[in-house]
């Protein structure tokens, strides 16, 4: 597939067929992947496959709780999970919420599940000393995850980028073996899906793009 035509059509794939990802595929998709950028070019990043039944249970006990908050966040109006507005949503109304299937199902369902995780040590947090939530640090793996998704895509497979097991992470960390020098950073879900999307709908490029200033004139290009 051309390039453009893989960034227009990657979606955040759900259902799959239950075919298998051969081992071959995932290796192009892996040996792909890899030349992500990453700060300073020392590759933090560390994936773990999972096919093991067992411990999907594990990562879906781990994903649950984060997802019962998202969306009783939801159901109550907010934007679930953003470290501005804080919560009015309870505990009991929180423990009360009902997971969506569509939530669980894929890591059942996927060929394969990669967890990708993040050598803390190695990351450059220029805005660790702010007075928010950081973002910086993903700079040096999410580009690595975004690649691993349009590979699998220009493969004929898809998947989704999934973080509310991160919500419980030192369950993820234990059930997986992975060290406390490193951060989970995504659960992807990988396999063949159901129906391939080839048009998807975004906001346009003048709707979040700005001259000069945050507050300045739309970016509006006919050039296109």
């Amino acid at each position: 597939m051309e390039l453009y035509d893989v960034m227009r059509s990657t979606f955040a794939a759900r259902e799959f067929t239950g075919e298998p990802l051969p081992d071959n595929v995932l290796d192009r998709i892996l040996d792909n992947a890899r030349f992500a950028p990453s700060g300073g070019n020392r590759q933090a990043g560390h994936i773990i496959v999972v096919t093991a039944p067992e411990t999907r249970e594990g990562l879906i006990e781990a994903t649950t709780p984060g997802a019962r908050r998202y969306f009783a966040q939801i159901v109550a109006g907010e934007s679930p999970w953003n470290p501005v507005s804080p919560t009015t949503a309870t505990a009991e109304t929180i423990a009360a919420t009902t997971v969506p299937e569509s939530v669980i199902t894929p890591l059942r369902t996927a060929s394969v599940v990669l967890v990708v995780c993040v050598d803390l040590r190695l990351i450059a947090a220029t805005d660790q000393d702010l007075d928010r939530v950081g973002v910086i640090g993903g700079a040096s793996i999410y580009p690595l995850v975004w690649n691993i998704l349009l590979a699998a895509r220009a493969e004929g497979y898809g998947g989704t980028l999934t973080t509310m097991a991160v919500a419980q992470e030192p369950k993820v960390l234990e059930l997986l073996g992975i060290p406390d020098t490193h951060a989970v950073a995504a659960v992807l879900p990988i396999g063949k899906p159901v129906k391939q999307l080839t048009k998807l709908r975004r906001n346009g490029v003048e709707e979040f793009v700005t001259r000069e200033r945050f507050d300045g004139d739309p970016y509006l290009s006919g050039n296109l």
